[in-house]
């Protein structure tokens, strides 16, 4: 989120319509919106707790390291009534993680199926105690600390997903077909038994479009200081930045699957979303806009054809993507839930409109997971918008602690559920300072609008990050061996520990 004059500026495009998904609004009507929303007490005080930890960051109870899954436990949740083939396709996986996580205690691995599985409209907490778990630190001899989602979020919410993802790592998992969950599995244990198939390389990809205030502030206040910090030569790994004019569609596909494909890649432009009954929005809701995309003034309030983003559609079938973890900073770039997260005020009441026929998982995704020469490990994207306020605070400039900290523990080889953490950590601050201003706000305590409209989206973008795939994976790549392992990629810039080179 960005402010120009008197309004703010939000991310995303509408493939529909060639319009912003969420038009610049004043402050005041951003602060309005806020009102619609009421905290839940069980929610908050989860929250509170969490914000109130002495450690550095809260994971599971203080004596246990995150990195071996023999302390931590792993446990796979199926919905209730799941088809049994989804279990037995990813029974490599589960035999795997069996072999890992029981190897001095049978208890910590666990399969949440049958009578244990997640039921229809089950809260979280709901859940948690029927498996003896309760808030507070995680103890995996109830409710593993590593959890995999196997569902449609239709059946598993995207709510239930977000609240465990308070106290635990979780991730997930849906494919249109049985043979993609085969398919991941397999790639998973790939990856993790045999040589790294991919360089210890980290790209950083953002997208600048003409006239654009959202992209051209993500790429100059996210990707390229966020690159440079990852550049130290402490870290070991060798970093290129692809922004401006490169950051292309052919680019971004080269990327994902080609010969130039990283271990690490970190995206930043415009996801790509849909109307309710455009064909396409199952299919490519969440895609990434690339620089092809002339802006908002140029382009016009008329469709975005695909030769403008990449979609799940558009990676090759000979990509080649075993190992790969990637961080997509889109709207939708995780999943898309049925009902707007944004309350509107229609006749004196609050209403959310319906943006989906049902909840899914991006495309994207689910195709770079269950690619069939070997998928991505794991992607961090967005369910619902992302906004500029996950690093860009106007009073105190850029914010990358959270970015930085969350990369420099997936690069020392920590899984990635535990290195997202400091951005669960973040939503757990934001959510407790917001809900207690709405709460006062609803009795009459007078509230800057500038101020609870930054902090409501900031809360939102916090909460919508999202693990698709296991939480568990990590990062397993070649050795550097210095740039010139590298050179052959011959746009953008490689970076050195000085500053970056800009592209335009």
């Amino acid at each position: 989120m960005q402010s120009d004059a008197d309004t703010l500026a939000f991310n995303g495009i509408n493939g529909s319509t060639g319009d912003y998904l969420l038009p610049a609004m004043t402050a005041e009507a951003v602060a309005a919106l806020a009102g619609g929303q009421r905290p839940d007490r069980d929610q908050l005080d989860e929250l509170q707790w969490r914000r109130d930890q002495t450690e550095p960051h809260f994971r599971a109870m203080p004596d246990i390291d995150t990195r071996d899954l023999a302390q931590t436990g792993w446990g796979v949740v199926f919905a209730h009534g799941a088809d049994p083939a989804v279990r037995e396709a990813l029974g490599e996986l589960l035999e795997h993680r069996r072999e890992q996580a029981a190897s001095r205690d049978e208890s910590l691995y666990r399969e949440f199926t049958g009578p244990d599985a997640y039921r229809p409209g089950e809260s979280k907490n709901g859940f948690l105690a029927r498996h003896g778990a309760g808030p507070g630190p995680v103890d995996p001899r109830n409710v593993p600390y590593y959890l995999l989602l196997v569902s449609d979020p239709a059946a598993i919410p995207y709510t239930v997903q977000h609240e465990l993802d308070v106290a635990y790592a979780v991730g997930r998992i849906h494919f249109d077909e049985l043979d993609d969950y085969r398919k991941y599995a397999r790639s998973v244990v790939a990856a993790e038994r045999d040589e790294p198939a991919l360089p210890q390389a980290a790209v950083f990809f953002g997208v600048t479009n003409p006239d654009d205030r959202a992209t051209e502030q993500s790429t100059r206040y996210l990707i390229e200081p966020l690159a440079e910090e990852m550049a130290r030569p402490q870290t070991g790994w060798d970093v290129q930045t692809v922004t401006g004019t490169n950051a292309t569609r052919p680019r971004l596909q080269a990327l994902l699957g080609g010969a130039e494909t990283p271990a690490l890649l970190f995206t930043a432009s415009h996801g790509v979303g849909f109307e309710r009954e455009d064909p396409r929005q199952f299919s490519h809701q969440g895609a990434l806009l690339c620089q092809e995309w002339p802006g908002r003034r140029s382009w016009g309030s008329k469709a975005i054809p695909e030769d403008f983003y990449l979609a799940g559609d558009h990676i090759r079938d000979d990509a080649r993507l075993l190992g790969l973890v990637a961080f997509h900073f889109a709207c939708y770039s995780a999943g898309t839930p049925q009902w707007d997260d944004f309350a509107h005020r229609r006749g004196g009441r609050f209403e959310r409109d319906e943006i989906a026929p049902g909840a899914f998982v991006a495309g994207l995704p689910k195709r770079l997971l269950a690619h069939r020469n070997g998928g991505a490990l794991a992607v961090v994207g967005h369910v619902e918008r992302a906004w500029g306020c996950s690093f860009l605070w106007e009073e105190a400039g850029p914010q990358l602690a959270v970015f930085k900290a969350m990369l420099q523990q997936l690069m020392a080889g920590y899984p990635v559920g535990a290195a997202v953490e400091f951005l669960n950590e973040r939503y757990a601050e934001l959510a407790v300072t917001l809900s207690r201003i709405l709460y006062d706000k609803q009795y009459g305590t007078a509230v800057n609008p500038l101020f609870l409209s930054k902090l409501w989206t900031a809360n939102n973008d916090a909460r919508g990050w999202a693990v698709v795939g296991d939480p568990a994976v990590r990062l397993k790549a070649r050795a550097a061996t210095g740039h010139a392992a590298i050179g052959r990629w011959s746009t953008g810039h490689l970076l050195g520990p000085g500053r970056p080179d800009r592209d335009g």
